[in-house]
C-alpha cells in the first residue's frame, strides 16, 4: 500500500484542517480461466486491475471525513466496448467506533461477517459461498451502486460487538437492512435481517465462524425470500508456511445442483501470490458462466 500525504503550504493554511491524506491501494491479477456450462466450453485469458483511492481529512475535533473511489478494468470490458472506469463514490464521517456513510454504500448484508469467508482461486469463481447471494445493497466496484440513490448507512463497533444499518431507495425499490455481530473466544457470531420491496431479496441471514486449530471454518445461512434458502460451509487449511487450501460446499433452493469448490493460494512474498481453483455446480450471475470453472494465475497487491 502506497500513501501520499498532501501537506502543502496551501493545505496547511486552510482553516480547520488538522490532517489530510490520500491513500492508493489495490491489486492486479492475470491468468487463464476455463468454463464449461454443459453446452459450450472455453479457455480464455482473465485479468483485472483495481486501483482504490481513499481520501480523508481530520477536523480539529478529531472527526475523520473522507471518501473512497475505485478505478477498475478487466478483460471482459473489451467485450462490451467499455474501458476501465471509476465507480460511484462512498463518502463517510468517522469518530471513534461510529461511522456514517452515504453514496455507494457497503451494505449491511454485504459487510456482514461470514458472507465472504474465502476468496476462491484467482477470480472468485461464482461466489456460490456468499449466502445472501447479492440480494441486497453492496459496494459496487464497476458501477454507481447506491451513489446518488440515497444510499446511507451507520456502522458502530465497541470491543467485540459491532452493528451495521443500511438503507437505500433506487428505481422505486426501498431496502433497509441491519446486522449485529459479536466475537467470543475466537469465534464470531452474526445475525442480519432486511426489509425490501423485492420479493427475492434476502430476509434473514446468520453466520458463525472460527478456528478448530487446524482449520478456519464458517457456516452461513440466508433466507433469500421467494428464491429460497442458501447454506454454505467453508474451510481454510494451512498446508505449509506459505500455502493454504480453501474449500466450500454450498446448496440453494434455486440451484439444480449443490456447489463445490477447492483452491490453493501460495504466497510468493512481496505482496505476490500464485492462485488457482476449481468449482462446479451451483449457479453464476449468467448462464454462460455456470457449470464448471478452473482458473490459475498470479495476483499482486499494492
Amino acid at each position: 500500500m502506497k500513501k501520499v500525504l498532501f501537506a502543502t503550504t496551501a493545505l496547511v493554511a486552510t482553516a480547520g484542517v488538522a490532517a489530510a491524506d490520500v491513500t492508493f491501494s489495490g491489486y492486479g491479477r492475470f491468468g487463464v480461466r476455463y468454463v464449461d456450462n454443459g453446452v459450450t466450453d472455453s479457455t480464455d485469458v482473465t485479468s483485472r486491475f483495481r486501483l482504490q483511492i481513499d481520501a480523508t481529512a481530520e477536523s480539529d475535533a478529531g472527526v475523520t471525513i473522507g471518501a473512497r473511489v475505485r478505478l477498475e478494468g478487466e478483460e471482459r470490458d473489451a467485450a462490451v466496448g467499455s474501458r476501465p472506469q471509476f465507480n460511484g463514490v462512498r463518502y463517510f464521517a468517522r469518530s471513534g467506533g461510529l461511522e456514517v456513510g452515504v453514496g455507494n454504500i457497503f451494505g449491511a448484508l454485504e459487510f456482514m461477517p461470514g458472507m465472504y469467508p474465502i476468496d476462491l482461486g484467482l477470480t472468485g469463481h461464482s461466489y456460490d459461498y456468499t449466502a445472501y447471494n447479492f440480494r441486497g445493497d453492496a459496494y459496487q466496484s464497476g458501477s454507481l451502486g447506491s451513489a446518488g440513490a440515497n444510499g446511507v448507512e451507520v456502522l458502530y463497533s465497541a470491543g467485540d460487538f459491532s452493528a451495521h444499518l443500511s438503507a437505500s431507495e433506487r428505481g422505486g425499490v426501498d431496502r433497509i437492512a441491519a446486522h449485529v455481530a459479536y466475537s467470543w473466544n475466537g469465534w464470531t457470531f452474526a445475525l442480519a435481517g432486511q426489509d425490501s420491496d423485492v420479493a427475492s431479496d434476502t430476509e434473514f441471514a446468520a453466520s458463525v465462524g472460527g478456528s478448530f486449530g487446524i482449520a478456519d471454518v464458517t457456516l452461513a445461512y440466508a433466507d433469500n425470500g421467494t428464491a429460497g434458502d442458501h447454506v454454505v460451509l467453508t474451510g481454510r487449511f494451512d498446508v505449509g508456511a506459505a500455502t493454504d487450501i480453501e474449500v466450500y460446499v454450498a446448496d440453494a433452493d434455486y440451484w439444480e445442483d449443490t456447489g463445490f469448490g477447492i483452491d490453493f493460494n501460495h504466497d510468493m512474498g512481496g505482496g505476490t501470490s500464485l492462485r488457482g481453483g476449481i468449482s462446479t455446480g451451483g449457479s453464476m450471475s449468467s448462464v454462460a458462466d455456470s457449470g464448471t470453472q478452473v482458473d490459475l494465475g498470479v495476483r499482486f497487491n499494492f
